[in-house]
């Protein structure tokens, strides 16, 4: 009875704001659902027909999140998902009120949020995308963010954990649950990229006994094919190989096979490097949930993200891609992103200190905006959010001369000048994330 009238209220909740405020519905009616029942979550995952998947990880979460629930949706099951990104507690039990109705929940879980949400859900699959050091005041280092990762899969011991074993601090976490007992599933690059390696200020040594991990090569970051030169760590074998990478224009082309299986080509229209390893993730976990190959990529096709990642608005004619960028690794990615793209274009670079970013922004100081330093496709470079300053002093010792703008309006305005083919690059931290998406819909409105 209780579930039951909590349910009730958290609906009830989600319509008063959606209908009738016109207001965010992703949060609040999860606090009302939780006020009445705490084990609102445990409840709801018990009505789910087929299970649940988690997807957790510093980096692509919400894009892997929409693309697994899509994929699942395309196939022809019901899906509960939190598919803006609201990714602690009350974000997932919001959208497990229609658990009822569902055949599957995707859901995106915060690192840190995982101590509160395993336990109750069970998942049948946790993704584990990557790890990064990202909003250190909050989250803490690395160490500390495996370490709540480790704890919440050792209360859930039924759920397989299906990780990028490219990624040495995300297969320390698998090395410790296998450890346990728990089923792990790994996706990785099969072959080298040809990529030139970023700078590697984490995860650089082994989770074993601390030395200094030797690189077969890397993709980025420190993700890439690596062993200790002193104990028995490596990477382990690929259950999900990838290979024959292709980004040209912001389109990824590449080739996915199950560890003895037949390959198929799965191809998008949006992102990098970044976005081969999320499309191989998604592949993994959908295919262990029984989509086909063709299903997957018809619902990539159909992929149009509108939550601000990767997201295109067109101003005039000139086009707009706004996408967010809230740590070293992540800003790296979208840095070759822009690179990959050989059309003249503009960058602005957003930063804000509020607390869900973090007060510390010293981590753009591990940022290689070295590489567009003399890169002539780069017409212009803006620094914008409550941090601009800091950003075009970065900018200065990197060797490029930025303005600040006040607003991703101003920047627009500041582009009006370019060639009109020129696109403008919005690349911004978490709270500024949606103001910006928010004025360049009202913008590209007021252009069409």
């Amino acid at each position: 009875m209780r579930n039951a009238l909590s349910v009730a209220t958290g609906k009830a909740a989600r319509w008063v704001l959606h209908s009738v405020l016109g207001r965010s519905a992703s949060q609040v009616p999860g606090r009302v659902t939780l006020a009445v029942d705490p084990l609102a979550v445990a409840h709801q995952s018990a009505r789910l027909k087929r299970g649940s998947i988690v997807v957790c990880g510093t980096n692509g979460k919400t894009t892997t999140t929409n693309l697994v629930a899509a994929a699942l949706e395309e196939g022809g099951a019901h899906v509960a998902c939190n598919r803006d990104g609201a990714n602690m507690l009350a974000g997932v039990t919001t959208a497990l009120l229609d658990a009822d109705r569902a055949d599957w929940a995707v859901l995106e879980v915060d690192e840190l949020s995982c101590a509160r949400v395993l336990p109750q859900l069970q998942p049948t699959y946790l993704l584990l995308l990557n790890l990064f050091r990202d909003q250190l005041d909050r989250a803490g280092e690395i160490d500390h963010v495996q370490d709540t990762i480790v704890g919440a899969l050792l209360l859930s011991p039924g759920t397989t954990l299906v990780v990028c074993a490219d990624d040495p601090l995300a297969q320390g976490v698998a090395e410790r649950v296998r450890e346990a007992g728990m089923h792990v599933v790994t996706f990785g690059m099969a072959e080298d990229l040809g990529l030139p390696p970023d700078r590697v200020p984490e995860g650089r040594f082994c989770q074993s006994c601390g030395a200094e991990l030797s690189y077969e090569w890397h993709a980025y970051a420190q993700l890439g094919k690596y062993a200790c030169p002193h104990c028995s760590f490596a990477r382990p074998p690929l259950d999900f190989e990838g290979s024959n990478v292709h980004i040209d224009m912001g389109q990824v082309f590449l080739s996915i096979a199950r560890h003895g299986g037949k390959a198929h080509t799965l191809h998008m229209q949006h992102g990098g490097t970044y976005m081969a390893y999320n499309l191989l993730a998604v592949a993994s976990v959908a295919s262990l949930a029984g989509v086909r190959a063709s299903t997957l990529q018809r619902a990539v096709d159909k992929y149009h993200p509108h939550n601000g990642r990767l997201q295109r608005f067109d101003m005039g004619g000139r086009e707009v891609v706004l996408n967010l960028a809230k740590n070293p690794a992540g800003l790296n990615q979208n840095i070759s992103m822009l690179l990959n793209d050989s059309r003249p274009k503009a960058l602005l670079v957003v930063v804000n200190d509020e607390p869900n970013d973090g007060r510390d922004v010293s981590w753009i100081w591990d940022v290689d905006f070295e590489r567009l330093a003399g890169e002539e496709g780069i017409c212009l470079v803006l620094a914008g959010g409550h941090r601009a300053n800091d950003v075009q002093v970065r900018l200065k010792y990197a060797g490029i001369r930025a303005q600040t703008v006040g607003s991703v309006g101003e920047a627009v305005d500041a582009a009006a000048d370019l060639p009109q083919e020129t696109p403008l690059y919005a690349l911004v931290n978490y709270s500024a994330l949606a103001p910006a998406r928010a004025e360049l819909e009202r913008l590209e409105a007021h252009n069409g």
